[in-house]
């Protein structure tokens, strides 16, 4: 059999669904190979296309999709979508191809290296330059994606290995028993019990270790409080009294108060990427528990005293004997209740001034509670962080690490194929939503019903709201946009316009209910950016 075909048989014994890209001239062997198999191939509109919705993939199913390209340009197109899910800690494998080998040693047609570029955005990666080692390279790819913390991998396939005949059969997968953390646990537990404020930051370890039913349980048993970052959002309940609300705001929010008042930090599957622990711990003075699948990594304002490392759900399930049950408090549910006051406030807006939290009030009405939001990044990822409250794990996906514009459009097109059954929502910017509109033709070729709402501003409003603050001027921000409602009917979708905020609601059902995908266009107020920056800076935590 030839190279290409033994590398889909490996990709068929990893268990990959889908492969999402571009086919390209030094990719025919490959493509060619996929053709006869049982894996889908999906051609999407641009590389960097095919990388968001193997991110998104790998984010909802903890499993490594892949997305491939051609060599040059189209390996650079992958790049962004790549570093994303990367940064992100999302299981992914990047195919590319290239020219002959016996090429790479001079100026060539499309040819640059592509394995030392792909070299800062990946976890590992490597090419293909002898047949025998497909299995190998295969099985190391989607190990190394996929195992804690889990990013990004590539390999290269130049085109003349890809046609070399072969001799082979894919490795076998192995089974992973993560260690437990017996000695540390006592320790932990005293630690604990002998704080006067613990508090819980749950991160996106904790929804890709399964492990948010045990840290609801020990919250519930001991009487502790959390809470989330941004894309931790669903590991613990926003019904519930102990959630004290999402952190990750640059400026003090109330859910910050609680840190404030915290002398000890229970850090749970917390990547530091998402969050700098000199936001919440600035004197590096708070006594920090580390319960994650790695040791911790080197910060002065991050020093854990105490380290569980291992399974996360393990370990959570195990210290949860040990600890105290704390006496019953409110600090923390006022705190949360803050932030659902000022959504709760715009429930009957109407008029023109469609404000963010009137939008998230609807969204939130729009989808049930295990439906699923995509938030692209820009001043309405903030907005939605902080206020859109998700009751289960994977039911809000958010870019934060890398933070990446162009995520949601894709991304949501792979979260409707890993759950048909749901309804997904993409929230974006009219800035994020053009960086990959062309996918909207993916999806509606998929059949993927998507309903996709802009946060129209004209503008990249996350930049202005920053560029006000500081220097009370907005430059280089304002922009044109097309008729989206057009725009969204020429691609065979759905288009609507809210110019009312009470439309809005109506609007989203009809959106949902409807045959195909849909796209929201809804002039968004960002004079309460401001609003909030004052707010947030004339706040005086409760006592």
């Amino acid at each position: 059999m030839k190279v290409s075909d033994l590398l889909v048989k490996c990709l068929e014994n990893e268990g990959v669904e889908y492969v999402f890209g571009v086919p390209g001239e030094e990719m025919l062997g490959l493509v060619d190979s996929l053709s006869r198999s049982n894996i889908k191939f999906v051609s999407t509109r641009h590389e960097q296309g095919a990388a968001f919705m193997a991110d998104g993939y790998g984010r909802l199913t903890g499993r490594a999709a892949v997305c491939t390209s051609t060599l040059g340009p189209g390996a650079t197109n992958l790049i962004t979508a790549v570093a994303d899910a990367n940064l992100d800690h999302a299981p992914l494998v990047a195919i590319t191809g290239q020219v002959g080998l016996e090429s790479t040693h001079k100026e060539y047609h499309q040819y640059i290296d592509i394995v030392r570029t792909f070299e800062p955005v990946t976890k590992w990666n490597t090419r293909v330059d002898t047949p025998r080692i497909i299995p190998e390279v295969v099985r190391k790819a989607f190990h190394d994606a996929e195992l804690e913390k889990p990013g990004a991998t590539h390999i290269e396939l130049p085109e003349d290995i890809s046609a070399l005949d072969v001799e082979g059969s894919p490795l076998p997968r192995e089974h992973l028993d993560l260690p437990i953390a017996d000695g540390g646990l006592k320790v932990a537990a005293e630690l604990i019990n002998n704080a006067k404020h613990p508090i819980i930051l749950s991160g996106n370890g904790v929804i890709r270790g399964r492990a948010s039913e045990q840290l609801r349980a020990l919250m519930s048993a001991v009487n502790i409080p959390g809470s989330t970052t941004f894309m931790g959002k669903g590991a613990i309940s926003a019904e519930s009294d102990l959630h004290s609300g999402t952190i990750g705001l640059q400026a003090h929010d109330h859910v910050s108060c609680g840190f404030d008042r915290a002398d000890l930090v229970i850090a749970v599957g917390y990547d530091i990427v998402e969050y700098s622990p000199r936001r919440w711990n600035p004197n590096g003075d708070k006594t920090i528990v580390h319960i994650d699948f790695t040791p911790a990594d080197v910060q002065a304002q991050y020093v854990p005293a105490a380290q569980l490392i291992g399974s996360i759900a393990v370990n959570l399930k195990l210290l949860t004997p040990l600890l105290d049950r704390r006496p019953d408090q409110d600090y923390y549910r006022r705190l949360k209740d803050y932030v659902i006051a000022e959504r709760e406030s715009h429930a009957q807006d109407s008029g023109p001034n469609i404000t963010p939290q009137k939008i998230i009030y609807e969204m939130r009405r729009a989808l049930g509670r295990d439906d699923i939001l995509i938030s692209d990044v820009g001043a309405h990822k903030l907005w939605i962080a902080r206020m859109y409250p998700a009751f289960e794990p994977n039911t809000v996906l958010i870019s934060n690490g890398f933070a990446s514009m162009g995520f949601a459009v894709p991304a949501a097109i792979a979260a409707k194929l890993v759950h048909p059954e749901k309804r997904v929502l993409a929230a974006c910017g009219d800035g994020g939503f053009l960086m990959n509109v062309q996918e909207l033709e993916t999806g509606l070729r998929l059949g993927t019903k998507v309903v996709y709402l802009i946060f129209n501003d004209y503008g990249y409003g996350l930049i202005k709201w920053k560029q006000m603050g500081k220097y009370n001027l907005g430059f280089g921000v304002d922009l044109g946009n097309p008729d989206f409602v057009k725009l969204a009917e020429s691609f065979g979708a759905k288009g609507y316009r809210v110019e009312d905020a009470s439309e809005l609601g109506p609007v989203l059902q009809q959106a949902f209910e409807g045959p195909s995908s849909a796209v929201i266009d809804v002039r968004v107020d960002y004079s309460e950016n401001l609003k909030l920056s004052e707010r947030l800076g004339q706040m005086i935590c409760p006592t």
